[in-house]
């Protein structure tokens, strides 16, 4: 297995997270001493890729229409597009996968990847699914940073056609790039969790911003708002595409949720005290417990 500080790293797709990865692996791993590795990045449009060059971050560049010609070179590539963009790229360039290349996905559903990549692959690349959970509101390499990943979770749903020494490899890689926590799932638990702790709050928060009937009520803010609302600043077709996609999971969520809304709704409107006293209490009792298993969880 190739060092490291020695392989060729590919991105496609230099957006926030793209351009993210890359100048983590610049940061964090290139530039150790003895370092011979490489950075090559792919887009659709240039100006991302002007950026990168200029600033050091990419070693060469390619427009999407000249991608078969990088490919070859990767030995670990990060496609960063949407799930079923990343599915597609997968089947069209099936064909021009270095032997032996390491591959991964950075989407907010697995499901897809589980189904479809058996059929896909090669047998001498390997695709290992992973969900990187961090990252910023706006989108672009404008705004991706190496310290996204500092301190932050990585999962892996490792499957069946993974060889244990690549899962190793991209272990050790992520760990490198900042993240201090990695957690391995199954695809279907996978979906199942980020359904609730991702795409509920994005649906819940868009659903506040789009309740407010008066759009300078924000005027009258204290935090709570903003706090709530944060990420609902969202990438509609992104988003879209992760809702409909983990619809099935994605709506049992947002019934559980609308149970809880309809119980906070009828205690309030009966004046029934005792009742909101305990909901209330209880809300609290299980939020610290949350934040106690996520502290334990980071040890």
């Amino acid at each position: 297995m190739i060092e490291l500080k020695n392989a060729v790293y590919g991105i496609v797709g230099l957006g926030i997270m793209g351009g993210s990865f890359a100048k983590s692996i610049r940061a964090n791993i290139l530039s150790q001493a003895g370092a011979k590795g490489k950075i090559l990045v792919c887009n659709r449009s240039t100006a991302c890729l002007t950026a990168a060059k200029n600033e050091g971050i990419a070693d060469e560049s390619y427009t999407s229409d000249c991608v078969q010609q990088m490919l070859p070179k990767c030995d670990v590539l990060f496609i960063c597009l949407y799930p079923h963009a990343t599915v597609q790229f997968m089947k069209d360039n099936r064909d021009f996968f270095k032997s032996g290349a390491i591959i991964t996905d950075i989407s907010g559903v697995k499901g897809i990847f589980e189904k479809s990549m058996p059929e896909i692959l090669r047998p001498d690349v390997d695709f290992i699914i992973g969900h990187p959970m961090a990252g910023g509101e706006k989108e672009g390499y404008a705004n991706s940073d190496a310290r996204f990943f500092v301190n932050h979770n990585y999962i892996l749903c490792p499957s069946d056609f993974n060889k244990t020494e690549n899962l190793d490899f991209m272990r050790n890689l992520v760990s490198e790039m900042g993240f201090t926590r990695i957690t391995e799932t199954d695809c279907d638990t996978h979906d199942w969790k980020i359904g609730f702790t991702s795409q509920l709050c994005h649906v819940i928060a868009s659903a506040l911003v789009e309740s407010a009937e008066d759009p300078e009520i924000t005027a009258f803010g204290g935090g709570s708002f903003e706090d709530l609302t944060r990420i609902a600043m969202i990438n509609a077709p992104l988003w879209t595409e992760l809702f409909i996609s983990n619809k099935e999971k994605l709506v049992r969520h947002i019934e559980n949720f609308e149970k809880q809304i309809d119980l906070f709704k009828k205690y309030i409107s009966e004046e029934d005290s005792e009742k909101l006293v305990d909901l209330l209490s209880d809300t609290r009792e299980k939020r610290l417990r949350m934040g106690s298993i996520r502290t334990q969880a980071k040890k």
